[in-house]
């Protein structure tokens, strides 16, 4: 069953499925047709999300456990609800004591059964696994290590024993292991096993292999077939071998009628695979062009003019965003993700190796060339037959460029060629272009959204997931266009504003966005902020975004606010990192926030929060409704059908709990009791129909209607449209027939509608043929 509408619930140990159980009657209020839970599956103690999976034969049992999932299921399905379930297919807790499947594969080594559930460079490690898990190298921590029980631990990790080994001498017995305990430092350079990005506590997964996918997928497709779980979204299908054959084998498994959307990044104009039997993506597609009709864009190059102005950063470091994105991904390329390029450096040299026409090719060579070529990928990661749109010849020109000796930039096409797969279809070959595709991914996430993001700030509400910062705004014409596309191919894609990975909850962006059309009272702000802080801020970067951020959240706790600006300077890795950390610099951050804009002068940014009201109104108001409206099924994440300013995780992960209703509850609850009883007009066979506003100030409405039911139409760029003198003789054309507000139950006929009557209540309007539709 497709559904209208999903609800995302964080489940962990805090809020688990007996308190979403509690939950279910207040959702289905709203017209919630699924609940979408985080991962259910067996997780590392205490995870406060689920993605470190550990078990994946039964239901998480801090969670309530497979008999509370059923019960949740059931309660959902007595007020019209179904659920839909986070899969996590690609990685593992690598956490052995309690991913039992990892702790065979380390005590019996290669020839363990288990043994191909992992991507484990065996030959690379000396025949060794390394485990990353030491606070400091091996000599200085072996007094911290003990056998005990059979295994050998490590304060309150354990690790198993070779058969025979447990009566040896510590040292003797460590070299007598599968595996190598060593510094988390070595994780960069060292790592012999394929991971989730750049995290050595997630191993990834072999889904490919038919018996890893029945022992990995048996208990969900049990959940499925069973009617508890009615959809799936697929966390990072990017990661996998082989996206689109594990996605026919997980339809296939469930029987084809599972609601099944994929966690893909789209960049810019980029498609998603026309021949993935997936119902579409998770919706950042979505979320960049909603955000980017409320950026003004003559505004946000003004502001980016003053942001130069103001922090002085450095081109490659947060002056252009190009340039920024391609120093982030060498510096991503050549450090954190060192160890995947040296494996397909390694793969690459021996397909070399055995083939004479390909050899004397230099290590150092085959390395550049991967490197040059990865951080040219210009989307995530390629596919197939349409790699080759990715891999361009201009692609490998501008690698080759960067060798000195012409002849030694040969070493980019057969590169190019191994990526593409022209060279062969032996086991090396194979390794060689799923694991560059695999690593092309995990750059583009770790270099643009956990780096880039944080280091080019002119306008931060456009630095989020699957979004453009270079060019941030979006035209109706474009909208209408992606949600007509929307409409033809994908009408059951997941649509999103806020997630549990949104750097910022849409009305923080929306709050944020509003200065895009007023560079000068922004640049006012900080000029009457200047000095008034008892802490300076480090840089003006720093300040900059601790500004725009204490304006987003209209209010700013010190430690909230602190957290997060710490969190980002780190990602932005300009003077602090997660790896090599400054705790002065991290401190004066710290100090400057509690001083600043969570300080005595945030009263500044909050004056300016209230001149600007009316407008932040437009944008939270206008988001929120096209977002329910729109072709897809609308994700509304935990808390967001009310006023939700949250930041980044952890603090947009906090339990779920109901709050006071406000204005943006009943558009919610209308726009979604409104799907529910005409799914005809949003589903599978809704037409959309742009509606085209005239008039003066037409370029401030955009407008559709969905079905000949239901009619949308918001205010954009409001600010602007106030200082231009209103709405004037703007009318909208409305289809024929008798309209009535889902809101207020106003009544229009169908032909012109002043803007100015059609918005006097608010600046979004939400139209039906249905009378006294109204809460």
């Amino acid at each position: 069953m497709t559904p209208n509408s999903t609800y995302r619930l964080q489940i962990q140990p805090e809020f688990p499925f007996s308190a979403a159980g509690e939950a279910v009657p207040y959702l289905a209020s709203l017209g919630v047709s699924h609940l979408h839970l985080s991962p259910v599956l067996e997780a590392v103690p205490g995870s406060a999300h689920g993605y470190d999976v550990t078990d994946h034969s039964r239901v998480r049992e801090e969670l309530g456990g497979e008999d509370g999932l059923r019960a949740l299921a059931r309660t959902a399905r007595a007020h019209g609800m179904g659920l839909v379930v986070d899969l996590v297919p690609n990685h593992m807790a690598a956490v052995p004591r309690h991913n039992r499947a990892l702790w065979e594969v380390l005590r019996e080594g290669p020839q363990s059964p288990y043994a191909r559930w992992f991507d484990i460079d065996w030959a690379a490690g000396g025949g060794k696994v390394l485990l990353p898990v030491l606070g400091g190298r091996i000599g200085d921590e072996l007094g911290r290590l003990r056998v005990a029980g059979g295994s050998l631990r490590y304060y309150d990790q354990e690790f198993p024993l070779r058969a025979g080994t447990e009566g040896m001498p510590l040292p003797e017995l460590l070299d007598a292991q599968w595996y190598r305990l060593g510094w988390w430092r070595l994780a960069r350079t060292e790592l012999n096993y394929r991971r989730f990005f750049t995290i050595s506590d997630l191993i990834g997964v072999r889904v490919e292999e038919p018996e890893v996918f029945a022992a990995t997928h048996a208990k969900i497709v049990e959940l499925v077939r069973d009617g508890v779980i009615e959809g799936l979204r697929i966390d990072h299908p990017d990661g996998l071998a082989d996206p689109r054959a594990y996605l026919s084998e997980l339809r296939e498994a469930t029987g084809g009628a599972c609601w099944t959307v994929v966690e893909k990044i789209l960049t810019g104009e980029e498609r998603l695979p026309a021949g993935w039997p997936v119902a579409g993506t998770t919706g950042y597609d979505a979320l960049y062009r909603i955000d980017g009709l409320f950026v003004d864009g003559a505004g946000e190059e003004e502001l980016a003019g003053l942001y130069r102005r103001y922090a002085h950063p450095a081109g490659d470091r947060g002056g252009d965003w190009e340039a920024t994105a391609r120093r982030a991904a060498y510096k991503v390329v050549t450090h954190a993700l060192a160890s995947e390029v040296a494996f397909l450096t390694r793969t690459a040299a021996r397909i070399c190796a055995a083939e004479p026409s390909l050899r004397d090719h230099a290590p150092w060579a085959l390395r550049a060339a991967v490197r040059e070529l990865l951080i040219r990928v210009p989307v995530y990661r390629p596919y197939g037959t349409g790699a080759k749109d990715v891999l361009t010849a201009d692609a490998a020109r501008e690698a080759k460029a960067t060798f000195t000796v012409p002849e030694e930039a040969a070493a980019v096409d057969v590169v190019r060629d191994l990526a593409l797969g022209r060279l062969g279809d032996g086991p090396d070959h194979r390794a060689f272009l799923v694991r560059f595709a695999q690593t092309s991914s995990a750059l583009r996430a770790k270099s643009v959204e956990d780096t880039a993001f944080y280091r080019y700030t002119p306008l931060v509400s456009a630095n989020e997931v699957g979004g453009e910062p270079g060019r941030p705004a979006v035209s109706p014409e474009a909208f209408h266009a992606y949600c007509a596309r929307l409409a033809r191919d994908w009408p059951a894609t997941g649509t999103a504003l806020s997630t549990h990975d949104t750097k910022r909850s849409a009305d923080v962006r929306a709050r944020i966005a509003v200065l895009s059309q007023c560079p000068q009272r922004w640049e006012k702000l900080l000029d009457d902020v200047a000095g008034r802080t008892a802490a300076p801020a480090p840089d003006g970067q720093v300040a900059w975004v601790a500004w725009q951020t204490a304006f987003g959240l209209g209010r700013a706790e010190p430690e909230r606010l602190g957290q997060a600006l710490v969190k980002s300077v780190r990602e932005a890795g300009l003077h602090t990192s997660w790896t090599e950390s400054d705790p002065a610099y991290e401190r004066a951050v710290a100090d400057f926030a509690a001083a600043g804009p969570a300080g005595p002068p945030q009263y500044l940014a909050g004056e300016l929060a209230r001149e600007l009201e009316p407008y932040v109104r437009a944008n939270v108001l206008g988001a929120a409704l096209l977002h329910l409206t729109m072709p897809g099924v609308p994700d509304v994440y935990q808390g967001t059908e009310r006023e939700y300013l949250a930041l980044v995780d952890p603090d947009n992960r906090a339990p779920f709990r109901a709050g006071p209703p406000d204005e943006k509850t009943a558009l919610t609850r209308a726009a979604l009791g409104l799907r529910r009883r005409r799914p005809d007009a949003f589903g599978a066979s809704g037409t959309y129909e742009p509606l085209i506003a005239t008039g003066p100030a037409a370029a401030h409405c955009v407008a559709f209607c969905r079905g000949g039911e239901a009619v949308t139409a918001v205010t954009r760029l409001a600010l602007r449209l106030a200082e231009a003198g209103g709405w004037g003789d703007t009318a909208l054309r409305l289809p024929d027939g008798v309209w009535y507000d889902a809101l207020d139950g106003r009544e229009f006929g169908g032909g012109a509608v002043p803007l100015a009557e059609l918005f006097a209540a608010r600046p979004v309007a939400l139209l039906t043929r249905e009378r006294g539709s109204a809460d």
